[in-house]
């Protein structure tokens, strides 16, 4: 490691970062062979999963690729940190469930980027797993609303899909309707508590509604350096599932936590932060397996 310059301050290294951010013409990141598709699942709370999603497409949408981020928690937390409106009466995923409206339809731009598109989530969303038990196609409702068609209007290169913490009706559409899972785990002591379970369900989608989904991402969240056992849970993590564990790991940062108050992702609120340059970081990673021109990794 090259020993810092004699003018190097944490204050310049962090404008050296923001400038990364705020002008990334030099380093566009490759478009996807093909759309991808991924669901952001964890039924355990706590574990970075909207800031994850929210994160992920702002970096990639930063460095020039159209995402679209859809809420699918009634809690709304993403379409809370992309600013996007989200009260009752706003054409949202609620109305794109029921076949009420389209996706392009619901679809709205954030002002944090031309690039970055939100299909928001409103409090309508608390009953909808009531009402898709009694519907038709209950579990391909979300599929039926992304057909081909759907997200070309849209022009996007990649969907992440925002689960609620739960494996609910919802988090099933939302594994039937993409090709991808992506499990953010975090670095504390019951990681792997219901993991099993998430697994479990994603194998019983796979074999009965939807073949071709896979676990191709782990991301690894609120590491903390400072710790034994968030080097402990790493390791573990690193050694069950291998190459689907992204090599970047989001550090507990506190200016990833703030951003969401502000309405904005952390790449927006402090794009100088080790929290924001850690996504920019996972965000490479992801494109480059998803890219002809990068190495794509297994999946589970």
């Amino acid at each position: 490691m090259t020993p810092p310059s004699s003018d190097w301050t944490p204050i310049a290294e962090e404008a050296e970062n923001a400038a990364r951010v705020l002008h990334p013409e030099s380093n566009m990141l490759p478009k996807p062979d093909h759309r991808r598709v991924l669901t952001v699942a964890n039924q355990k709370g706590g574990v970075g999963k909207t800031t994850s999603a929210v994160n992920l497409a702002a970096a990639l949408a930063v460095h020039g690729l159209k995402t679209l981020v859809i809420d699918l928690d009634p809690q709304g937390n993403a379409s809370t940190a992309l600013n996007v409106e989200h009260r009752s009466g706003t054409p949202s995923v609620y109305e794109v469930l029921l076949g009420e409206v389209s996706l392009a339809e619901a679809t709205a731009v954030s002002e944090q980027s031309p690039n970055l598109l939100c299909v928001p989530a409103t409090i309508d969303l608390a009953g909808a797993e009531i009402e898709l038990v009694e519907m038709a196609n209950r579990e391909s409702r979300l599929k039926e609303a992304l057909s081909a068609e759907a997200i070309d209007e849209t022009g996007v290169d990649y969907v992440f899909i925002d689960c609620p913490p739960s494996l609910g009706l919802l988090t099933v559409n939302a594994m039937v309707a993409a090709r991808e899972v992506l499990i953010p785990i975090q670095c504390e002591y019951y990681a792997l508590e219901g993991l099993g379970q998430l697994l479990s369900n994603i194998d019983l989608v796979q074999k009965h509604l939807n073949p071709s989904l896979a676990v191709s991402t782990i991301l690894l969240t609120m590491y903390d350096g400072r710790t034994k056992l968030a080097d402990q849970v790493t390791a573990e993590v690193r050694s069950h599932f291998g190459d689907v564990v992204l090599k970047t790991v989001i550090p507990r940062n506190v200016k990833v936590s703030e951003a969401p108050s502000y309405g904005q992702t952390v790449l927006a609120y402090d794009p100088g932060s080790r929290g924001a340059m850690s996504y920019m970081d996972a965000a490479k990673e992801i494109a480059e397996r998803g890219s002809t021109n990068g190495s794509r990794s297994g999946t589970l």
